[in-house]
């Protein structure tokens, strides 16, 4: 038998080959019908199986009490061996079965539809970080946080076989995590992309995320109105922190304001009266959050600091534009509260500047006209006309 190169590899192949062993580089024109093949049932003979025929792999029962003991191998390459001066077989196992027949049908099927072996027993965790490497340099910084959020959420399957997660795994992380829609949303994105990733690379053969129901989550929020304020300790250890990043000075700023978040990186440098020590929020998602909010004296250096930055807006990214909703999230909130070991969301800051203000038993309609809520009666509706001095003297007081 001669040696030829494969066009595909350049490794060494026999000459009869149908297909590179290698790379499985097509090298002839197979005679055969294209239906998967029936197994061929071996013949026995003094009591054991009949051997399949080159090529075609093997079959054999290993000894000892084990569940599955019909080991599959299959031929996936060719080597020369130079002491013994012939071609010699690369053989893999493709996998134990707990009866002849099912050995027969998974190698049948591989003969059939010859796929990686390795490929087939990666981790969801080993496709993950493939994937990302691959796919995080082409999208943007806040993708990458939510993608990577949404991962976190799978620790259920990160190590298992990727090939051997079912719809049961993935529907169970959805009902389970207790998040959001939205969050859900960006999970399900995630198992979209890797199952597009795995069935490119011919990793498994059946997508099971198109399955997957987040539908009945949509009308739900399962972390509506589970808010929690800073504790006078977290509020503390914010304070200490404040000089090492200018961004550590935004959770207080939200506290001392009560700020809704979106208003925050809507504030103009231009609506921003230091002087005097207010500003005049002109966006807000209710009538009511139009409003004139005092500057505790607190937190003054801190608007003195962004506003010398002369940007159109107050409060910026690192690249001196307004913030957006998720990357403001993802890059800087996040962030700030991993480090500080905090579990807090933007608004909890809101929920702590009512808190305070009614701990230091400052009136009902102040703090109302402060933190911008409507009024539930026609005399707190129509109190709009508070001196801004008596707004300062109730935000200082926390």
């Amino acid at each position: 038998m001669a040696l030829i190169k494969c066009p595909e590899c350049g490794k060494d192949i026999s000459e009869y080959a149908i297909q590179c062993g290698y790379c499985f580089y097509p090298l002839k024109e197979k005679s055969v019908d294209t239906a998967v093949p029936t197994p061929k049932v071996s013949r026995i003979r003094n009591g054991k199986p009949s051997r399949n025929g080159n090529g075609t792999g093997s079959i054999t029962h290993v000894k000892g009490n084990l569940r599955k003991p019909f080991r599959v191998t299959v031929t996936v390459g060719w080597k020369y061996d130079n002491e013994k001066g012939r071609v010699k077989q690369i053989r893999k196992n493709i996998g134990y079965f707990e009866t002849r027949a099912d050995a027969q049908i998974a190698l049948a099927n591989y003969i059939q539809n010859p796929y990686n072996i390795d490929a087939s027993k990666i981790t969801f965790a080993e496709i993950y970080e493939k994937w990302s490497t691959e796919h995080f340099p082409n999208i943007s910084q806040s993708n990458i946080h939510g993608y990577n959020a949404a991962y976190k959420l799978c620790t259920d399957i990160q190590h298992m076989v990727f090939a051997d997660i079912r719809l049961s795994h993935l529907q169970g992380i959805v009902d389970d995590c207790g998040k959001n829609y939205p969050t859900l949303r960006k999970l399900k994105v995630l198992f979209n992309v890797m199952y597009g990733y795995v069935m490119k690379n011919d990793v498994c053969s059946k997508d099971y995320s198109e399955f997957v129901d987040i539908n009945k989550y949509k009308d739900r929020n399962p972390n509506k109105n589970e808010h929690t304020t800073f504790s006078k300790e977290e509020i503390k250890k914010l304070w200490n922190v404040v000089n090492h990043d200018e961004y550590m000075q935004i959770p207080l700023v939200l506290i001392y304001t009560g700020l809704r978040v979106g208003e925050l990186w809507n504030l103009k440098t231009e609506d921003v009266d230091l002087a005097d020590r207010y500003f005049e929020v002109t966006k807000s998602k209710t009538d009511a959050g139009v409003r004139t909010v005092p500057i505790a004296e607190k937190i003054a250096p801190f608007f003195e600091h962004w506003l010398s930055k002369h940007t159109e807006y107050v409060f910026t990214n690192r690249q001196g534009g307004q913030f957006k909703d998720r990357n403001f999230r993802d890059s800087y909130w996040q962030p700030t509260m991993d480090l500080l070991n905090f579990e807090h969301k933007p608004h909890d800051t809101r929920h702590t500047c009512i808190s305070l203000l009614t701990a230091n038993e400052v009136d009902d309609k102040i703090i109302r006209k402060i933190v911008g809520h409507a009024g539930k009666t026609v005399t707190e509706t129509v109190y709009t006309h508070l001196e801004i001095d008596l707004l300062i003297e109730a935000i200082n007081k926390i």
